[in-house]
């Protein structure tokens, strides 16, 4: 269980967030999404017991992370946005370091570095970290967080520099765990459409303040109603009746209804000027475009 009451936490005349408050009871996959500079950042850091809150109540999982930090490093496992790597160490002596800081015996630690970088597809050739790309060297960041099979994940940007193929295998990866292992997962993403995928829910962070809070069913009712988009053909568009609203997009012509009267007007405008209805999609608002109407 995760909640926060009224946090708040300030940088000299600068408040990040702004009584933030939000409870998450289940283990799952919680999302938090915002502009640059919304407090995405500051929360995790908060919750990750990085840094102090000024005010508020924050608990996790029965720890008060403001009283306790410390205790709630033991079921933790963190990724920064940035990660800052012993470079001078290779892969393996990085990852056995961090083996023996957790209390892992040398053969299990082994066998589960073995495993990951197995997983996250790294084969660093027995180069230093300091050797490896960018990509690389987050993946190596990766396997440090989950060395200690922690119950609690919080990453911010877990994808970030990755190739697809990895990214797919992450996020993957961290939806096995809520759904077999229930852990208790936190993230942040730029990539809306992974928090999309995989989150059960999302906080939208706005200037420090909760914007909006929910899964994404409840997030898609308080934006936006389901619309429908009607992809047709035609020769001729000029034979369109005029009040048809559409625009070109590849090779094919989309026009949105708000209702069902209004989607069958639009086939039957699109019939009667002599074009043809590929297909018709029903969509609800993305992420993204939930982000456009907040704003920042």
């Amino acid at each position: 269980m995760i909640e926060a009451r009224k946090l708040v936490k300030d940088y000299g005349a600068f408040r990040a967030l702004d009584e933030v408050s939000f409870s998450f009871t289940d283990p799952g996959i919680f999302g938090i999404i915002g502009h640059n500079g919304a407090g995405k950042t500051t929360l995790l850091k908060c919750m990750a017991g990085l840094i102090q809150p000024t005010s508020g109540e924050l608990t996790i999982e029965g720890i008060d992370v403001r009283r306790d930090p410390a205790r709630l490093k033991e079921i933790l496992g963190y990724l920064p946005e940035e990660s800052r790597l012993y470079e001078t160490m290779t892969v393996e002596s990085y990852l056995r370091f961090f083996g023996e800081i957790y209390g892992i015996s040398a053969d299990e630690c082994r066998i589960r570095s073995e495993k990951l970088l197995a997983s996250l597809q790294l084969d660093s050739q027995g180069k230093r970290i300091g050797e490896l790309s960018k990509g690389m060297r987050r993946k190596v960041a990766i396997a440090r967080s989950l060395l200690h099979d922690p119950s609690l994940l919080i990453y911010d940007e877990p994808t970030s520099g990755l190739d697809p193929m990895t990214s797919r295998y992450i996020i993957g990866y961290l939806r096995d765990l809520r759904d077999t292992r229930q852990k208790t997962i936190l993230l942040s993403a730029h990539n809306l459409y992974q928090v999309e995928e995989i989150c059960d829910r999302v906080l939208i962070l706005r200037q420090g303040k909760v914007a909006a809070f929910g899964t994404m069913e409840e997030l898609r009712e308080q934006f936006g109603s389901l619309s429908y988009h009607i992809r047709f053909v035609t020769d001729t568009i000029d034979s369109l009746p005029a009040s048809l609203s559409f625009e070109e997009e590849g090779g094919e012509y989309v026009s949105v209804a708000e209702s069902m009267d209004e989607l069958n007007a639009v086939t039957v405008a699109v019939a009667l000027g002599g074009g043809a209805v590929r297909r018709i999609e029903s969509r609800y608002p993305s992420l993204e475009e939930m982000l456009l109407m907040i704003g920042k």
